[in-house]
């Protein structure tokens, strides 16, 4: 099936409903449909198909949707970038993929411009806002007729191709197939109970593919309204929950976090929010309880992986959650945690999350040998340490790669900063390992205070080492003004080293214990 017909089944179902909702403009499902088909005539007429690999650089915003969709009626292959990135991490994009169209948009034009200029096979570039004189294509031109046959696409027919940021080495492609992307989709949507009164508030950026399959492929597939974001707002997101009846969040755990800063000494008037479902790296339990009890809602803790599209395990709807767990796999997925030798480990104790299910990816776009090593014994090996109760839960433990070992004990950086965030006065926290000669790895954290909180390091050491084994705490603790993270709200654990040894040498804050 082709994932378009997500819209065009709605868009014949309910065509008068509200879809989409954006900074004042509104759009029915018959709308945006027939939007689509314009757009697919539009960029049939300039020569693309099916197969044909095209860059997806938008902002979010009906555009981005539009494109998206479109693409997928042709056939044609999307790989969504963030708006954001610059000429280094583009160019290995465009030629990996060796892309033939590029879509883009003011004010996000002078990077891929850069990359572009010395890529004469991408002869077709489209630009919503560019300016003449730059060689685009105006978005607003690219029209036809109303109606548009969608490309028959077969299950293993690649849709995407997701670039996942690894902490070694350049990008890789995960290829994800009509199949895949639809669903997952699908899925996650038909577990929860919804209405069709229900908002859908879009601030997880799209082109991410939590954004893309949770918020925007789901509410078309429902016939929810998305009420769409350019970007996060937490005073704009409140806005819409104190004056809708009923709204879904989908959101990464830093939003939630400043969501509720915001919300500090301001008591919400009223909240719609039916439920919330939180992915894209782990959420504290603190921030869980303290988002719940401010905003009146569930929230669903899921786990996710570009290489899944993305949604694999999840906190089951309207049955047993657990705080800390990502839950229990979807409907279609299976999950084991298994050795260095692939064999299950015992209830409880910790070993690598691995995964099976209709979700997961065909391969690495070139990557071959990478694949085979991803996908062995046809299971996905995520790279993420994990444990599972007696009831099935999951919990992830941590990233094999940032586990901190230290003098041979192993130390999971999530624990660590599960118990920092029950300080009253910390907003962020950041625990990584660090080389050191003796021991092997440091433990160290990076903390952000609370404004207005005069707390001292080694106060917040203190309250971490009276809770933890004494090889656990950290010895090296600094408050810093933020933490780096990734544009979906990841705190980036690489970062953080890089910035500790660039600083090492400086004033010494924060210092071993």
């Amino acid at each position: 099936m082709n994932l378009a017909s997500l819209l065009e089944n709605t868009a014949a179902r309910i065509p008068g409903h509200t879809a989409l909702r954006f900074e004042g403009r509104l759009y029915t499902f018959e709308d945006l449909n027939v939007l689509v088909n314009r757009t697919a005539n539009g960029l049939k007429k300039l020569g693309l198909g099916p197969g044909d690999r095209c860059v997806l650089m938008m902002q979010s915003s009906p555009e981005f949707i539009v494109s998206y969709y479109a693409l997928a009626k042709l056939g044609a292959v999307i790989i969504p970038v963030n708006f954001l990135y610059k000429s280094h991490e583009l160019s290995h994009i465009f030629r990996d993929s060796n892309a033939r169209a590029f879509f883009g948009m003011e004010p996000y034009l002078q990077e891929p411009l850069k990359v572009l200029s010395d890529l004469p096979s991408v002869d077709i570039r489209i630009a919503l806002g560019a300016r003449e004189e730059w060689g685009f294509i105006s978005f607003e031109e690219i029209g036809g007729e109303p109606d548009f046959k969608a490309y028959d696409a077969r299950d293993d027919d690649t849709l995407a191709i997701l670039y996942t940021s690894g902490t070694t080495g350049l990008p890789k492609g995960a290829m994800l197939t009509h199949r895949n992307l639809a669903s997952n989709a699908m899925t996650v949507a038909d577990m929860r109970r919804t209405e069709p009164s229900d908002v859908v508030i879009g601030v997880l950026p799209l082109y991410h593919i939590f954004g893309q399959t949770s918020a925007m492929n789901a509410s078309i597939y429902l016939g929810l309204t998305f009420h769409l974001f350019r970007q996060f707002d937490p005073a704009g997101v409140i806005e819409v929950i104190e004056q809708e009846e009923s709204t879904i969040l989908f959101a990464v755990p830093t939003m939630l976090n400043r969501m509720i800063l915001e919300t500090e000494g301001r008591p919400l008037k009223r909240s719609s929010l039916r439920f919330c479902v939180s992915g894209g790296a782990s959420l504290p339990v603190e921030i869980l309880k303290k988002f719940e009890e401010r905003f009146k809602t569930k929230i669903y803790e899921g786990y996710g992986l570009s290489e899944c599209s993305p949604v694999c395990i999840e906190n089951p709807f309207g049955k047993k959650t657990k705080p800390g767990s990502i839950g229990v796999p979807i409907p279609g997925f299976e999950a084991r945690i298994v050795d260095e030798e692939d064999n299950d480990v015992p209830r409880g104790e910790v070993g690598e999350l691995i995964v099976r299910g209709p979700g997961v990816m065909k391969g690495y776009l070139n990557r071959p040998e990478e694949t085979a090593q991803a996908l062995r014994n046809g299971w996905l090996h995520t790279g993420d340490m994990a444990r599972q109760d007696e009831e099935g839960y999951i919990y992830i433990v941590d990233r094999k790669k940032d586990m901190i070992i230290r003098g041979g004990y192993n130390v999971y950086p999530r624990e660590i900063e599960e118990l920092l965030y029950q300080h009253p006065d910390v907003a962020e926290a950041g625990v990584y390992g660090i080389p050191d000669e003796d021991l092997g790895e440091e433990v160290t954290a990076d903390i952000v205070l609370k404004e207005g909180a005069t707390t001292k390091e080694e106060d917040i050491q203190r309250f971490v080492k009276e809770k933890v084994a004494p090889y656990k705490y950290p010895r090296i603790v600094r408050i810093v003004e933020d933490l780096p993270k990734s544009h979906t709200g990841k705190v980036l654990k690489r970062e953080l080293r890089k910035r500790w040894a660039s600083n090492q040498n400086s004033n010494g804050k924060g210092g071993r214990k």
